[in-house]
């Protein structure tokens, strides 16, 4: 979830939404010791630094927002049953070696690799289509090694999912999310919801499964390459989002609608759509 994109930092802007209303299977840890005792004498060499351990697709862990956007993460994984905010749902291998030359994992081209398979590999986990993963409250993000652990051999990238639920505060998530997309109950409990009318005073942004009174309902495409700027989003968002509420409302003459369109930060983060709203119930 383009130079997209931590994706989480695009989600940030996200958060502050602009709107209105109208009417890979891992391998197991690898640990080494070396100990080299001589014939003729009583000491022996120091063992070396035991090798980090590598992430685990399925592990789930306790992440506060600030770390989910951070490059590496060295927080101990949790049981799933227990109450978590992130879980990995992919693990790969780094290409360090261009041209012959062994690049540090925190090189930009490194990064990019990471950046470009993550969010391509979310849907293989959640289950479900790309409109459905809009209309929720998930987000990829991801870590590599850091800097010392990348001494001690390691060479792995890690993709985790998470919900954002409120204002730069990241959402408990449901104790099962693989193929949580796949339901019509798994999708409406990580759904994205507001806890007023789109641009409202009050208006949050919400996963479904906290209290809220309007729900993202579908999508809409923006095309081209540069920002539109906000006029023409907000026409853009009107024409598309009426008339989808409409199909979906109960008395198609008697319904309220409301939209929001991407920022100019999110726009450059690679996110080139907007959502249509409704009230909930």
């Amino acid at each position: 979830m383009a130079s997209l994109v931590r994706v989480l930092l695009a989600v940030v802007t996200l958060w502050a939404v602009a709107g209105c209303s109208g009417g890979d299977p891992d391998s197991p840890s690898k640990e080494s010791a070396a100990a080299d005792s001589s014939s003729s004498a009583s000491s022996t060499r120091p063992s070396a630094a035991p090798e980090p351990p590598r992430p685990k697709v399925g592990s789930c862990y306790r992440l506060a927002y600030r770390q989910a956007l951070a490059p590496t993460n060295t927080s101990a994984p949790r049981p799933c049953a227990t109450p978590h905010t992130a879980v990995t749902y992919a693990v790969g291998e780094l290409d360090t070696v261009v041209d012959g030359h062994l690049l540090a994992v925190d090189a930009t081209r490194v990064r990019d690799q990471v950046a470009a398979a993550c969010p391509g590999r979310l849907l293989r986990f959640l289950g479900g289509t790309e409109e459905q993963l809009r209309l929720t409250s998930l987000h990829a993000v991801w870590f590599s090694p850091t800097l010392k652990q990348a001494d001690h051999g390691q060479n792995w990238f890690r993709c985790d999912v998470i919900a954002l639920g409120g204002d730069q505060r990241l959402a408990t998530l449901p104790d099962r999310l693989h193929g949580v997309l796949a339901t019509e109950a798994g999708r409406r409990a990580v759904g994205v919801c507001g806890t007023a009318e789109p641009g409202a005073p009050t208006f949050t942004r919400v996963i479904c499964s906290a209290p809220h009174t309007w729900r993202a309902i579908s999508s809409y495409d923006v095309r081209g390459d540069a920002f539109p700027g906000t006029e023409k989003l907000q026409v853009l968002a009107q024409s598309r989002c009426k008339p989808a509420v409409k199909a979906q409302a109960d008395d198609p003459l008697d319904f309220r609608w409301g939209y929001d369109w991407p920022t100019r930060e999110q726009w450059q983060a690679g996110q080139h759509f907007g959502l249509c709203w409704a009230p909930e119930g």
